[in-house]
This record gives structure tokens, C-alpha cells and sequence, in this order.
């Protein structure tokens, strides 16, 4: 999650909550500082030529490794110290920041018939995509935008709401869904927390349509193309690239869902969930039904017995969120990886502070595009919060392995990439090997557990993968014009519908603007990198174990204290984004091509053992 070149409130700010003292910039004096001016580039009198080409990227990293840093520390203070003035202060650094970007972005297509040299090509590639929420260049454009995204991103991250005389933030909320079984309270919980989304539907709408002007005068129909073009392909040919992947993994998500649908309806009975057709999405455990695993205990086989709870060892060896932060940063050194620098100890949030709003969504930062790496986390001694710092600070050592490159190649090979690495370490962190290699398991449970293991790891990333392909599309959608803003709910539940086989728990009212709910809609996040994550990570996963000689199942592998695949990994993440993805994926796994058959093998005995619990059943969703 990049805190690099993007917009007020964009998720890849890699914040961080300290539980030691933060360093933040001195607002009392400041943002006119901030250089926002772009000359134009200096040409030859006969027009552009290659070293003037290279001599306009060189000057334009410079002046965004300076802008970018200034903006890092800006946005920084104001994630985690929620005031009017941190973001008011915050949308001054973002304008001045998209401005750049904008004016960058647009002087690059005086390049684009200059036989330049391909770095300098690529850089110029990369300008004028990097911005996901573009403004016009027009006076102005830009602290609109920025204003825009910060009172959407203020709105969510102080989203509130009252139910029997009690107020919910988003925590509370979503620990009660986690741990409630009654359908009740469930619905009170998920339509609360949809109802703070209603006031930003209007703030949405002008976000997409600020952006799409700036994409256009980039070049780029809309918004969605822009984000689509990052991919070194054409923005249908990835989006038909996605449309490939998920047919590969479609057949193995409805049949989790048939098996999961039934359990419900055993439990709640024909009233709450029907035995057919769409799940009801609050009785999943989850806000957004984007992770079931915590209704595990629903859906848990009868007849087999998981000997351990990571929730349990947790707590029983006395971990508390830094000794789970200690820990996650042990596994990379373990693959050779250098420690965490002290500042990152210092300077990050690691528990959520008891005195201040802040935004509690996990991420890892890259404050000066050098060394001064954080995490942003209210961490909980939980499972899933284990598996989330392995995956953070995958961001992290990322985000330090390609430090060295110049500043536009300072990314993943795409942004899938840098979701996949701290997902494909996270694999490892859970398994059952991984656990009793540091000391968390007294022994490795036998073949006789696979099944609930993998039922478990089934219901984070075989449930999470349509949802995070449906979230886009909707948004491609909102920036081709495709529906309006009075229709913006209606579509989203028809999307929900036909990809996550879900229904709202009741009728959602016309104000209603569910997409806001979830963070990475108001924060102007792709959300497709999720997706691709989800993908990568396995194929990461088969081609490490591969390297190593493991002969055994791949759920079971664990690269824990490999150092010689660590040595591979870091040559991939060096990088960065200096080369198109598949020379990074074929450095790494030999492989050219994104591919889900790794998934596929990963979760195999799961997928034979749900055919023959489904025997009998009527599976899918469509009427």
C-alpha cells in the first residue's frame, strides 16, 4: 500500500499508530512552502529531442520526491490525529501535489513522438498514469478535488452511528458482527454502519466527476481507463484479463457458497436465510461479507475436530501487538531480509490511541521514500490481526528492497504485486508448520485437520474473491457514465448479487449509498489489486515451495527461515516498477503470465470434500 503520488484520502497511505511518540510536521508555518508551480520543460528550438526528454523526467522526480515526502508527513498527522486543521492541512499538500502530478502528467505528451530511451519511456508512461484521482489543469481543479476527497475520507473515518442508546464507531460494529448470532442485532449493526455512508453519495458523485475531467485531459476516456492502463495492456485487454482469472475460480466459489448457504439455513431457519438463492450478507461475519471466517463456528464439518484456535495460542503465549509485530518481522529476517530500522519502532501506530480519532484501517508507510518505513494498525491479539501484520509489513520490505530505485520506478511491478507479497508470507504464517516452528504449536496437527484448516483459509480467500472484482466493475461504471448517481445503489446490488450471490437483510432505503461503506470507494482506491493479490499470492506461494523441494500438500508449505528464497523475493522487489510485471513474475516464479491454477491446487481436497457435501443440493443463486 503505496503512500506515493496519490489523492487526500487514498487507502496506499501506509500510516501508522505509535504507541511511542510520533513524529509529525510543524503545521504552525508551512504549506505555501510547498512548491506547486510546474514549469514548463525546456526543449530544443527544433522540438523535443531524447535528452530533453530525459532532462524533463530527471527534474520532475526531483521535485516529486520532495513534494511526496512533504505530503507523506502531512498525511501522516492527519490519519492519526483527526482535526480540522490536520485536514485542512492535508488538503493543501494533496493539491499541490495532484497539481504537480496534473501539470507532469500533461507536459509528458509533449514526449510521446521522441524516440527516447526506455527507461525514460517508461517514465513517461508513468506520469501520466500514476494519479488515481486526477484533476483538471485548470486553476483551481486540484484543491477542489483535494476537498472533495478529504471531507469523504473525514465522513467515513468519524462514521458513527446510535442503536438502542448506544454509539458504534466501525470497530465496535464490526466486532459485534463478528461474534453476534442473533439475526437481530446482526441487521441493527450492518444498517447502521450503511447509514453513515448516506451523506457522501453527492460528495462521490462530484469526486468522480472532478477526476474523469482530469483523465480526460490525460488522454484516458474516464477514470476507470486511467486505472485500467497500469498494467502494461490496454485497458479492455485487462479488463478482460480479469474476467479470465475469475472464470478459473468461479466454479470453486459457488460451490463454498452452496455448502455455506445450507449451514446458515440450518441455523437460522427458512425465516432468516432460505435454502435457496442469494445469502443473506449480515449473517456472513463480516461488514462487507468480504471475509467469513468468523462464522467458522456455523459452518465448522460435525465430524472433524480442529485440536488448536491461533486465537487461543495468541493469548495463552502472552502476545500483545508489538510481540505480534516482533514476530512478523522475525519471519523476513528469517529469509534474510534486514530488521526493521528503530525509527520504524518509534514513529509507527501500532494499537489504536485511546485520546484521538484516527483512521484504524491497516497500511504501511513509506514516509521519505527511503528508510522511514511505518505501519498504521490498531492491532488486536487475533488471528486475523497476526496474518495482517505479516501482510503489512510485506508492504514494508517491499517498499525498501526498491529504494534505491529512481523515484517513478519507486512501486510494485504492479499493484497487485505489492498486495500479493505480505498475502503470500501471510500463507505461511498460518499454516499449522509455520506455527509450531515458532513456538506458538507444541506440534503439527495430522492430514485429519486439512480440512477444517483449509475450510477456514477458504472463507477468507475464496469468499473475498468475488467481492474483490465486483467493486470496480461498479466503479468502472459510475466513471463511464454507464449509471447515474441515482442509480449508484441499485447497481451495486445487482453487482453484489450476480458475483457474491448476496441480498441486502431488507429493502435499502432510496438514500441509501452502501458503496461508501467500504473504505476504498470514498478513498478513491482501485480495489482490482486486492483481486490480483489474491491470484499472485498462491502462485508466489507454488513457485517458492517449488524452489525449496517441498514435496508435500501446498497448504501445508511453509518458506519460513529460507533464506535462499528470500534471496529470490528480494531480487523481484529490488525492481520495483522499473520493468513491465511479467519480467518481475518471471524473475521470481518463471512465469510470464498471471495464472489460478495455484489456488486451485491450494484448495483441492476442500474443493472434492464440498462436492460430496453438496450432493443433492441445488447450487448458485440465480432465479
Amino acid at each position: 500500500m503505496k503512500r506515493l503520488l496519490l489523492s487526500t484520502v487514498s487507502l496506499l497511505l501506509l500510516t501508522a499508530c505509535a504507541t511511542t511518540s510520533t513524529e509529525t510536521p510543524d503545521l504552525a508555518d508551512p504549506i505555501a512552502e510547498v512548491p506547486a508551480d510546474v514549469p514548463p520543460p525546456v526543449e530544443s528550438p527544433a522540438g523535443p529531442t531524447p535528452a530533453d526528454a530525459k532532462a524533463f523526467v530527471d527534474g520532475a522526480e526531483v521535485k516529486l520526491a520532495d513534494l511526496s515526502e512533504y505530503q507523506n508527513h502531512i498525511a501522516w498527522a492527519a490519519e492519526t490525529y483527526i482535526i480540522h486543521d490536520t485536514e485542512w492541512a492535508r488538503t493543501k499538500a494533496d493539491a499541490a501535489m495532484t497539481e504537480a502530478m496534473v501539470g507532469y502528467a500533461t507536459d509528458a505528451a509533449r514526449f510521446n513522438d521522441v524516440n527516447a530511451d526506455a527507461a525514460t519511456r517508461r517514465k513517461l508512461n508513468l506520469l501520466r498514469v500514476y494519479q488515481p484521482l486526477p484533476a483538471a489543469n485548470t486553476p483551481g481543479a486540484a484543491e477542489e478535488l483535494a476537498g472533495v476527497a478529504g471531507r469523504l475520507g473525514t465522513t467515513y473515518s468519524t462514521g458513527k452511528f446510535t442503536w438502542k442508546g448506544k454509539t458504534y464507531n466501525l470497530t465496535e460494529a464490526s466486532n459485534v458482527m463478528a461474534t453476534s448470532r442473533d439475526p437481530a442485532t446482526l441487521r441493527a449493526m450492518w444498517e447502521g454502519w450503511m447509514s453513515i455512508a448516506a451523506p457522501m453519495k453527492a460528495d462521490y458523485a462530484k469526486l468522480a466527476q472532478l477526476s474523469n475531467a482530469g483523465a480526460k485531459g490525460l488522454g484516458f476516456d474516464d477514470t476507470g481507463a486511467l486505472w485500467r492502463s497500469r498494467y502494461d495492456m490496454s485497458p479492455d485487454a485487462f479488463a478482460a484479463e480479469t474476467d479470465r482469472l475469475y472464470a478459473q475460480v468461479e466454479p470453486f466459489y459457488v460451490n463454498l457458497h452452496c455448502y455455506v448457504r445450507r449451514k446458515l439455513n440450518e441455523k437460522y431457519g427458512d425465516g432468516v436465510q432460505p435454502k435457496f438463492g442469494a445469502i443473506r450478507a449480515d449473517l456472513l461475519g463480516n461488514m462487507w461479507a468480504q471475509d467469513w471466517t468468523n462464522i467458522y463456528d456455523v459452518v465448522a464439518p460435525k465430524n472433524i475436530k480442529t485440536s488448536y484456535s491461533l486465537d487461543r495460542l495468541l493469548v495463552s503465549k502472552k502476545y500483545d501487538a508489538v510481540k505480534m509485530v516482533k514476530t512478523g518481522e522475525n519471519f523476513y529476517t528469517s529469509i534474510g531480509l534486514e530488521a526493521l530500522p528503530q525509527t520504524f519502532w518509534e514513529r509507527s501506530m501500532i494499537t489504536r490511541p485511546a485520546d484521538r480519532e484516527v483512521v484504524c484501517h491497516a497500511s504501511a508507510w513509506d514516509v521519505d521514500n527511503r528508510d522511514d518505513i511505518r505501519i498504521k494498525m490498531c492491532t488486536q491479539v487475533s488471528g486475523e490481526d497476526f496474518y495482517t501484520v505479516h501482510h503489512e509489513l510485506g508492504h514494508n520490505y517491499y517498499q525498501r528492497a526498491y529504494k534505491n530505485q529512481p523515484f517513478l520506478f519507486k512501486d510494485s511491478a504492479n499493484d497487485g504485486f505489492h498486495e500479493a507479497i505480505g498475502d503470500f508470507i501471510g500463507l505461511s504464517s498460518v499454516t499449522p508448520t509455520y506455527l509450531n516452528q515458532i513456538g506458538l504449536l507444541d506440534k503439527v496437527p495430522g492430514e485429519s485437520e486439512d480440512i477444517p484448516f483449509l475450510l477456514k483459509m477458504s472463507l477468507q480467500k475464496v469468499a473475498f474473491l468475488p467481492f474483490s472484482v465486483l467493486i470496480d466493475r461498479w466503479r468502472w461504471e459510475v466513471y463511464n457514465g454507464k449509471i447515474t448517481e441515482a442509480e449508484y445503489n441499485k447497481r451495486w446490488w445487482e453487482l453484489i448479487g450476480k458475483y457474491q450471490g448476496l441480498s441486502a437483510p431488507g429493502v435499502r432505503p432510496s438514500t441509501a449509498f452502501d458503496p461508501g461503506a467500504k473504505y476504498h470507494i470514498p478513498a478513491g482506491v482501485s480495489y482490482t489489486r486486492y483481486f490480483l493479490a489474491d491470484i499472485l499470492q498462491f502462485q508466489f506461494q507454488k513457485a517458492a515451495c517449488d524452489q525449496i523441494g517441498w514435496e508435500g500438500p501446498l497448504h501445508r508449505c511453509s518458506i519460513y527461515g529460507e533464506r535462499a528464497v528470500g534471496d529470490k523475493l528480494n531480487a523481484m522487489l529490488a525492481m520495483g516498477q522499473s520493468q513491465p510485471w511479467p519480467e518481475a513474475m518471471e524473475a521470481f516464479t518463471g512465469q510470464r503470465d498471471m495464472d489460478a491454477t495455484a489456488i486451485i491446487e491450494y484448495f483441492r481436497p476442500l474443493d472434492a470434500w464440498l462436492t460430496e457435501q453438496n450432493k443433492g443440493q441445488t447450487c448458485g443463486w440465480e432465479a
